[in-house]
Order: C-alpha cells, then structure tokens, then sequence
C-alpha cells in the first residue's frame, strides 16, 4: 500500500453567520482555498484525481462538483460530496487516505465547506396536501425520544459527566485566548476571501462576561457555545512518492477512522473514534504532540479530553471553534489543518476529532 501525506492545507478565515461572507456561496468560499492549496504545494489542477468535499447544507445537487469547477480544476474532475454532518471535512480526509492507500489516485484535495449564511430553507412535505412544514433541525434518528435538540444533548452530556457550567466558560475563556495569542501563526494557514484574513470572531473573554451569558439549555449558554458559521478548509493528499518529489512539509496519515455510538449523547462519540484510532495504531495518548479537538460545546470538548485520557495542555493550542464558530461541514477539516500546521512546527504525532450528530465520531492520526 501506498504512505498517503498531506502535503499542503489552508483554510479561510471563520466568520460568523451573516457576516463578511454573507454574499458567498458555499463554493465561493471555497474555490479560493482550493487554489491557494495547491499553489502551497506547488501542484495545478492537472495533477488531481479527485476532490472530496463535506458539505452538510447545502440541500442536495453535488458541492464538490460546483467547487471543482469554480476553483478551475479540470472537467474531470467529477468531485464527490459527502454528509456525515460536522464529521463531513474530516471524513473527508478519511476518504482519500484510502483513495491513495488503494492506489485508485495519488493527489486528491479533500476537505469541506459550508454557508450558514445562504443555507437553502427546508421542509417536510405531506401527501395529503398539508402545507409543507420548515425545519431546522434534520432528523438523525427514527426515534424522537432518541433524536434531541444539539443544545439539550450537549447539556445532557455535562450533567451526565458532572461538568458544571464554570468549568465550560473557563474552556471557552482559555479558547478565546489562545486564538488571540497564535494570530500571528494563524495567518499563516488562512487565505484572505473579501478582505477577511483573521477568525474576526476571536476576543478577549472573561468568566464575567461568560456568567452574564443566558442560558440556552441548562450550563448551555451562547458562551460556551459555537456560533453557526460560513468557512472553507482544504488538505492535498498524495501518496508518498509525490510527496517526496514536492518537497514541502509533509504530514503522514497514520490512520483514521469513524464509529457510531448512541445518538441521544452525541458528544461522547469522538471518544470510541480516538480510543479505536490509538489502539489501531498501537499508540497512547502521552505519545500525541498536540490534539485538534471540536468545541462545537465546550461541555463536548471537556468530555472527549477527560475520557480519552489527552493531556489538555496539548489540545487546540491555537483556539479552537468556540473561539472562531462552526461552518458544519468545514469543521473537522479546519481542524486538520490546524493539526498539520501545528506538526509542522512542533513535530511528533497529532491527533484530529469531533462529533457529529446522530452519535457519530470521526479521528485522524497524523504524524510528522
């Protein structure tokens, strides 16, 4: 089998719904990090056998075709979309590892991208000829008792894991300011899209200001919470014998996986994906460098440290999504650009998980 690398990966900045890219269409986002990626490696769109992109709103048709060809690949280039929700960017990733394992391909730009801003409306339809009913929310489950609310999900996680609300808005504080204090490494993996080139986002947060923050659900507040965002984030992938003819810095893909666990604690999920990801790759937490893990709740990010033993000193060194937001399907690839940013200075072996609704984890080892 072929080494699959990461030979390049950028990202936009995160910008809050309704923000600077308001006016862009999920592919608008994403085509100018697409270019940016390859220009980083220094490869063009001859060289690509696949663009895998996760998207989890845009609402049907293929966004990895309509990204292909607004970032000027080649016709080829079919794109192929996936929506495994906030996994779908790091699944992503997962995909082209076992495209270039296989040999099926030897470069292949995988990542996600996501428009809260321009999300098509949905509804349920009825045969009886009801008015269609709008919803926000998608169903991930065919039971309603088992399918709750993302918020009350996450609430449930903290009590269940007796994490209070103080210990939430303190990680929330300590992701806001660890975003301020890398900004100036962070520029380094962002492509400027409407003259945006920081997660304008990020600030100075305090556990006051945090215990003004109203609830949501229970410890849930808006502080300790992501905001819903628009981003892209893109990787390229090669087997190794390109990677070595580029020359740039490389991160290998030791392994990835996904698992699914109960629906109704979606949070915990990341947890069996990291445990099986080490086990697989015969490994311990105190061998991993630094960790990239989703903060789609603080609460969440809490639970996957503790429980799979990561030291937290070493998890999202540059702020996490608490302190930029969440473009669904783009997350977990943000993370994985953060991760070989982060690898490419510090060395070693990093690790890249997050949740997604449904009860479902996904986790990439990478090692430098």
């Amino acid at each position: 089998m072929t080494q699959p690398c990461i030979v390049a990966a950028m990202r936009s900045a995160v910008v809050p719904m309704n923000g600077a890219f308001a006016d862009l269409q999920f592919h608008e986002i994403a085509a100018p990090v697409i270019r940016a990626s390859l220009a980083a490696c220094g490869l063009d769109g001859a060289d690509i056998g696949e663009l895998i992109v996760g998207n989890a709103l845009g609402a049907g048709g293929n966004p990895a075709r309509l990204c292909a060809l607004a970032a000027g690949l080649p016709e080829r280039v079919a794109g192929l979309s996936i929506d495994r929700q906030c996994a779908s960017g790091l699944d992503a990733l997962v995909l082209a590892d076992a495209l270039i394992r296989s040999g099926h391909a030897e470069v292949v730009i995988a990542g996600g991208a996501e428009s809260y801003s321009r999300r098509p409306e949905r509804a349920e339809t009825f045969a009886d000829g009801r008015p269609a009913r709008p919803y926000a929310q998608a169903r991930f489950t065919p039971w309603p008792d088992r399918d709750p609310d993302m918020h009350t999900a996450a609430d449930a996680l903290a009590h269940s894991l007796g994490i209070p609300r103080a210990d939430q808005d303190a990680w929330a504080v300590q992701s806001h300011a660890r975003a301020l204090n890398a900004r100036p490494r962070l520029a380094r993996e962002i492509v400027g899209i409407n003259g945006v080139e920081q997660d304008p986002f990020t600030r100075p947060l305090s556990q006051t200001l945090c215990a003004r923050s109203r609830p949501i659900s229970g410890t849930i507040t808006p502080a300790n919470t992501s905001v819903a965002a628009d981003g892209a984030a893109f990787c390229v992938v090669t087997s190794g014998r390109i990677a070595r003819r580029l020359g740039t810095p490389t991160a290998r893909i030791v392994a990835g996986c996904t698992v699914g666990c109960r629906p109704d604690l979606p949070g915990l999920a990341p947890v069996a994906a990291i445990k099986k990801l080490l086990q697989d790759a015969a490994i311990t937490p105190d061998q991993i460098t630094v960790a990239e893990v989703m903060e789609a709740y603080a609460a969440q990010a809490i639970a996957c440290v503790t429980q799979s033993g990561i030291n937290p000193d070493i998890v999202n060194p540059g702020g996490g999504s608490l302190a930029r937001g969440h473009p669904i399907g783009a997350s977990g690839a943000i993370n994985a650009v953060r991760l070989y940013h982060e690898l490419a200075t510090r060395g070693g072996q990093g690790l890249a998980a997050i949740a997604a609704a449904g009860g479902i984890g996904t986790a990439l080892l990478l090692r430098a």
